[in-house]
């Protein structure tokens, strides 16, 4: 079994604590998103994980804690876009997560940890250009801590429809993905990157930009087993249980397809008690409590 930690929120930036108490104990309970009231209880004990597979923005506080995973291999997906607060408002300046994620790959080396550069917006700010521009930036200065970088372009889903409209997001015709990926993958040629697209179902083999398999089983020594099922069909990823619940982050994106709003996340972070054998079980909050970063 492979566990997802998490797509559906941001456990590492935010959750450290909770995630090393569940994995002290050996397990921990996940509902069903679809149905809460169905709770399944999977196992974190070592003899039942195949691998980790740890999704963040800001690792940072996991850094000091990585030999706590024991035996048990794992690898990040690090997503690290260019953005602004007014596109991502809870996380820390682009400088601090490049240092980021450049500390965590001296500590685990460059291929357990996999750049994001996800989604890709378009809009009249961020035009194909100025991502071109930034990218080619990011993709120097992370130069040798990374093998590869996966890319998407911007959803639109339920809950992220009215703040994209707000900013004036648009969705990517056929061409201009073309056009977009022509550009990453000469800035990517440039600093040795492997270039890859997540969910994407067009074929940019051209530029040798590949389909990527975010969560991997033959990155933990196994044979992969078929689609997950539970992912878009364009995904490559093989089966794996997330361990994360939605309207948990509270990092404010607003490409983000995981919260009905930041003021419902923030009140599920000021209720979490990491002590629990859930993420969303809380406790009586204080009313001063606030996101660690």
């Amino acid at each position: 079994m492979i566990v997802s930690v998490s797509r559906r929120t941001d456990i590492p930036a935010l959750y450290t604590d909770w995630v090393f108490h569940r994995l002290a104990a050996g397990e921990v309970q996940v509902p069903n998103p679809m149905n809460p009231a169905q709770v399944r209880c999977v196992s974190l004990r070592p003899d039942d994980v195949d691998g980790f597979v740890f999704w963040s923005k800001y690792p940072a506080p996991m850094l000091d804690r990585l030999e706590d995973l024991g035996d048990i291999p794992f690898y990040f997906q690090y997503s690290l876009n260019p953005y602004g607060a007014d596109i991502e408002p809870g996380i820390p300046s682009l400088e601090r997560r490049i240092e980021t994620l450049l500390r965590l790959s001296d500590r685990i080396g460059p291929d357990r940890v996999t750049w994001r550069y996800d989604p890709i917006l378009l809009n009249s700010t961020w035009t194909p250009a100025r991502h071109e521009e930034q990218f080619g930036a990011m993709a120097t200065a992370l130069a040798g801590a990374a093998r590869s970088c996966v890319f998407s372009f911007v959803d639109r889903y339920r809950k992220n429809s009215k703040a994209l409209t707000r900013l004036g997001i648009q969705a990517w015709d056929e061409p201009g993905m073309d056009d977009m990926a022509r550009r990453l993958s000469e800035a990517a040629r440039a600093t040795g990157l492997r270039l890859e697209t997540c969910a994407e179902p067009l074929d940019l083999s051209t530029y040798g930009i590949g389909h990527a398999a975010c969560v991997d089983a033959s990155r933990f020594g196994r044979f992969r087993s078929g689609p997950d099922r539970n992912q878009r069909p364009a995904c490559g990823c093989s089966p794996s249980v997330d361990i994360g619940m939605y309207d948990t982050c509270t990092l404010g994106c607003v490409y983000c397809y995981a919260n009905a709003g930041r003021e419902a996340a923030l009140r599920a972070f000021r209720a979490h008690d990491p002590e629990a054998d859930r993420l969303s079980r809380p406790r009586i909050p204080a009313d001063d409590s606030t996101p660690p970063i």
